[in-house]
């Protein structure tokens, strides 16, 4: 049996550790951090890294290294815009079904025709949004991510 290893940089890595450090590389990319020939260096060299320490050593000079993926400000940043999605959808569909059935309306007292032929896009829209809100309204979360008060 071995000792626990007391050394964190010398840990063996996996492929979500490389692609996580792959990640932050980018974010210095698009931050202007890192020039285009040093970012693909150092994505060579994040792919190919054994330990923690090998990817650590990547990322230490970059500002993006202490930067938390999992943050909450994001995630709540993120939830606010997929609320603020969600309430532009339904009003585009509201929209869309006073724009129809005023149509339908205006044809039907003009031409006397009543065949109520916006039950079609009505439809075809509302599974639309039925196929936005069930995911947004009931998404599983995962034990680790907790909602801020």
């Amino acid at each position: 049996m071995t000792a626990p290893m007391t050394n964190t940089s010398a840990v063996r890595v996996g492929d979500r550790d490389r692609n996580l450090t792959a990640t932050r590389l980018g974010q210095a990319l698009a931050q202007g951090y890192l020039d285009m020939t040093e970012y693909e260096r150092r994505v060579g060299s994040a792919f190919a890294a054994q330990s923690r320490g090998d990817l650590d050593a990547l990322l230490t000079d970059l500002p993006v290294h202490r930067m938390r993926l999992d943050d909450p400000a994001r995630r709540a940043a993120r939830e606010s815009a997929a609320r603020l999605w969600l309430r532009l959808h339904l009003a585009a569909y509201a929209l869309m079904v006073v724009v129809v059935l005023t149509v339908w309306l205006a044809v039907a007292l003009s031409g006397g025709t009543w065949y109520f032929w916006p039950i079609w896009p009505i439809l075809g829209a509302g599974i639309g949004v039925v196929g936005h809100v069930i995911p947004a309204r009931f998404a599983v979360r995962s034990p680790g991510c907790r909602r801020a008060p």
